[in-house]
């Protein structure tokens, strides 16, 4: 988007409607950075806030999501830091959370079941697939889901994303692809191996 294409205040509308679409995406990003959702709406405001007082210093020179994300990165932060003492220790990203707060039994399988199962393309609309899909992006260890998230949901470049993060290109294709397959996995096992039995 160029400054000069139109008046400042159409761009300034312009620009806080795209962060308010991003919102979502910012606080899922923000979640699963945080590990809590008070932290991530917290950082997710505050980073909306500053991202709008500051619209006239966005110069168009990267893209509209990176320079928001940039922010939020600096919004995190100051999360982790001012909650650093009630921060619980986790002894790795693969710890499981409590499974009483997640549609899963603790056998793994999907607590509900699907109404019914139709065509595969009308399915993916239904709101338990994507209850069924976000419980396992959440279950993603920690980087796994970041790089993930940054890749497919705020749709940033390879080289965003590695810049971000500190990674080579390489290591983040090979992030993706197994970030991709564990969801396969979890979806297989807790939404379409349930629907064959």
């Amino acid at each position: 988007m160029k400054q000069d294409a139109m008046p400042a205040a159409s761009r300034d509308t312009e620009l806080a409607a795209s962060i308010e679409a991003m919102r979502p995406a910012l606080l899922r990003l923000a979640n699963l950075q945080l590990r809590n959702e008070a932290w991530a709406e917290d950082a997710v405001s505050e980073a909306t806030l500053a991202a709008l007082q500051g619209l006239h210093k966005f110069t168009g020179n990267s893209q509209f999501k990176t320079w928001v994300v940039g922010i939020l990165k600096h919004k995190v932060l100051d999360q982790l830091r001012l909650h650093a003492r009630e921060q619980q220790v986790q002894s790795s990203d693969d710890d499981d959370q409590d499974m009483d707060d997640l549609v899963f039994q603790p056998d793994g399988h999907f607590r509900e079941m699907p109404q019914e199962w139709a065509d595969p393309a009308d399915q993916l609309q239904r709101r338990q697939f994507f209850e069924v899909l976000e419980t396992c992006m959440d279950h993603l260890p920690g980087k796994l889901g970041r790089v993930f998230l940054m890749r497919e949901w705020l749709g940033l470049d390879t080289e965003a994303i590695c810049q971000e993060i500190g990674i080579a290109p390489t290591n983040l294709w090979v992030m993706l692809h197994r970030a991709r397959m564990r969801l396969r996995e979890c979806l297989q096992l807790n939404w379409f191996g349930n629907l064959a039995k």
